[in-house]
């Protein structure tokens, strides 16, 4: 007699929190989510065109640069593609700090440990490109500082009100101002008042689907800004409802918002 194949149980809402409590969060490796969550990429394909820029840089700064993994794909996305001749990263969190060495210091790339709000420790007029991968706040008049004449800052940017469907579902609806200073403009705007010109500028909206609490909740530990001081313990009456939601209806769908910002320094004269 043959033993009918039986369905694994459904994980309860207390199991599913527990797994994404205890995911760690160093660094922007964000595999784990692979069939929990998914968010659509913007159009322009944002390491693969930094890897372009890359190798026909002559020294390069890599800003807020996580565990250093979007540097290392863009430097992977060339054959035999090597780090600019002086090259350089920041970042503010020490458990990432960490990470990036690793990861980085074997391709040439010296990461250096600073506070996100911070000056940057580096010479007026060092690199020929500067780079970022979502800045909680870009420092635009020390970016142009270092910035070499006539180089180039590339970057994307998170936008306005980015996956604000799922913060509005733990802290309320948020006023507009809230992420205004994300916003694309504004932030061309200080770009250009700092001295540098805007090259191009492309925005975009995505759509992004969590099929678990467990994703939830990691992403909420990971990315510490969405919602401010988040706890498992203290937003459990939000996780509840939101599991709830997810389990009788499916996917939870909000919004990233992003934009591609490339501006460049003047030459003297």
């Amino acid at each position: 007699m043959t033993t009918p194949p039986t369905s694994s149980p459904t994980p309860t809402f207390e199991a599913l929190v527990a797994e994404g409590a205890a995911v760690p969060t160093a660094g922007w490796d964000f595999s784990w989510f692979e069939g929990r969550a998914t968010e659509a990429r913007p159009s322009w394909g944002y390491a693969r065109s930094l890897a372009g820029r890359l190798a026909t840089a002559t020294a390069s700064l890599d800003l807020q640069t996580g565990g250093g993994e979007v540097l290392a794909f863009a430097l992977d996305q060339g054959e035999g593609t090597e780090a600019p001749r002086l090259a350089a990263a920041t970042e503010g969190w020490p458990p990432n700090a960490a990470k990036a060495t690793a990861l980085l210091r074997p391709r040439g790339i010296v990461v250096v440990a600073t506070p996100e709000d911070a000056p940057l420790p580096f010479a007026d007029a060092t690199f020929d490109l500067v780079s970022s991968r979502h800045p909680v706040d870009p420092q635009w008049a020390e970016i142009a500082r270092v910035l070499q004449p006539g180089g180039t800052y590339f970057a994307q940017h998170v936008g306005p009100r980015s996956v604000f469907e799922l913060v509005e579902h733990f802290l309320g609806p948020q006023p507009p101002e809230q992420s205004s200073d994300r916003h694309p403009d504004r932030e061309c705007a200080a770009a250009e008042a700092a001295g540098l010109e805007i090259v191009d500028l492309r925005a975009e909206r995505l759509r992004v689907e969590f099929h678990d609490i467990a994703a939830v909740v990691h992403f909420l530990r990971k990315v510490v800004w969405m919602v401010p001081g988040f706890t498992v313990e203290q937003y459990e009456p939000q996780l509840r409802s939101l599991h709830e939601r997810m389990v009788s209806e499916g996917p939870f769908v909000a919004h990233s918002s992003r934009h591609l910002v490339e501006a460049r320094k003047p030459h003297l004269g």
